[in-house]
C-alpha cells in the first residue's frame, strides 16, 4: 500500500507516518519544508501532481493550529484559509489524475456541531453556529471535487486528541506535574476526547473501509470537566484543586478561541466508526491517561 500524506510532521501525522511505515507501508510526506519529499504550497496552488499518481489512499492533515495564537481577525482568516486553499488544492490534483487513489480521508473536527450541552450528537446531527462551524463546513465542502471524480471522501471530525507528544496535553502535563492543575470554570462542561491510539486507529480503520461522508473521531464516552481534571490528575499522582475562570481563559487566548475550544460543551459520539465494527482501546477516560503514564515513564 502506498500513503500519502499532508501535515506529515505534525502531532498526528507524524504518529500516523510511525505507524505505518512499522507495518512496511510505503508513505510520501507532503509538506511545505525541506525535509518533506513532496513540496507544496497551498497559496499559490502548488503541488506536483504526478508525485500523487499511483498512490492507494490520501490523508489529508494540515491546518493552522486552532490554539497557537489568539483568534484576532487576521488570524481567524488563516485558520479559515489555510484549510479550504490546502484542501481545494488536495481535492482538485487528485481529480485530475490519471489513477487515482481509492480514498481521501480528510480532517475535519466535532466543531462542525457547535455548542450543544443538551444533546448526544451523531454523524446524522445537523451543524451548530459559531466560527468553527463555519471552518468545518467549508472545509468539508472543499473535497467535492475529489468525490465527484469518484473517490471515496471521509471526512474526519476529530475530537481532542489525547497524546504525550503534542495537543492539549502537551501544554496541560506540565501544569499538572507542578500541582497546577484544575477544573475550567464551572467544570460541568462536556468533553468530547479520543485517545491517540485511537485516533491513529481508526484512520486506519477508515483506509480499508467502505465508509464514507462525515466519520466522528471521539471516545463513546464524553466526560465533563471535572471528571476530566480528576482523571488526569490520579495518572500523574498529583493534587488539581485549582480553577480556571472563563474571564482568565478569555484573557490568556480571546473570548473566542476560550468560548469555542476551551468551554466548548458536546457530547459526541462515533456512532458509524462503531456500526461499522470498530473497537477502541481506550472507551474511558481514566484508561486512557493511565495508559499515556505508563508509557511516559518507559519512555
Amino acid at each position: 500500500m502506498k500513503v500519502a500524506i499532508t501535515g506529515s510532521s505534525g502531532f498526528l501525522g507524524s504518529a500516523l507516518v510511525r505507524s505505518l511505515e512499522a507495518d512496511s507501508v510505503e508513505v510520501i510526506r507532503i509538506g511545505r519544508s525541506a525535509d518533506g519529499a513532496v513540496r507544496w504550497d497551498p497559496e499559490r496552488g502548488l503541488l506536483d501532481s504526478t508525485t500523487l499518481e499511483g498512490t492507494d489512499i490520501v490523508v489529508h492533515l494540515a491546518g493552522e493550529a486552532l490554539a497557537s495564537r489568539r483568534w484576532t481577525r487576521k488570524q481567524k482568516r488563516k485558520i479559515l484559509s489555510s484549510r479550504v486553499k490546502g484542501t481545494r488544492l488536495l481535492s482538485e490534483t487528485i481529480a485530475g489524475l490519471n489513477h487515482k487513489p481509492s480514498a481521501l480521508l480528510s480532517a475535519s473536527g466535532i466543531g462542525f456541531y457547535g455548542k450543544r450541552p443538551d444533546e448526544v450528537l451523531t454523524e446524522a446531527s445537523g451543524a451548530g453556529q459559531g466560527f468553527l462551524v463555519d471552518v468545518c463546513r467549508a472545509w468539508e465542502q472543499e473535497t467535492s471535487t475529489a468525490s465527484q471524480a469518484g473517490v471515496r471522501v471521509c471526512h474526519l471530525r476529530t475530537s481532542l486528541v489525547l497524546g504525550a507528544g503534542g495537543g492539549l496535553l502537551a501544554k496541560l502535563l506540565p501544569l499538572y506535574r507542578l500541582g497546577l492543575g484544575g477544573r475550567l470554570g464551572h467544570g460541568r462542561q462536556m468533553m468530547s476526547w479520543i485517545s491517540l491510539d485511537d485516533q491513529i486507529g481508526a484512520i486506519r480503520w477508515l483506509m480499508e473501509s467502505s465508509l464514507d461522508g462525515p466519520v466522528n473521531l471521539t471516545s463513546p464516552n464524553a466526560v465533563d470537566n471535572r471528571r476530566f481534571n480528576r482523571a488526569l490528575a490520579q495518572s500523574l499522582g498529583r493534587p488539581a484543586f485549582l480553577a480556571v475562570p472563563r474571564f482568565a481563559a478569555r484573557i490568556l487566548l480571546g473570548t473566542g478561541a476560550a468560548d469555542e475550544l476551551v468551554f466548548s460543551d458536546s457530547n459526541v459520539v462515533p456512532e458509524r466508526l462503531l456500526d461499522d465494527g470498530y473497537t477502541f482501546r481506550h472507551q474511558q477516560i481514566e484508561d486512557a491517561f493511565a495508559s499515556l503514564a505508563t508509557s511516559d515513564k518507559g519512555a
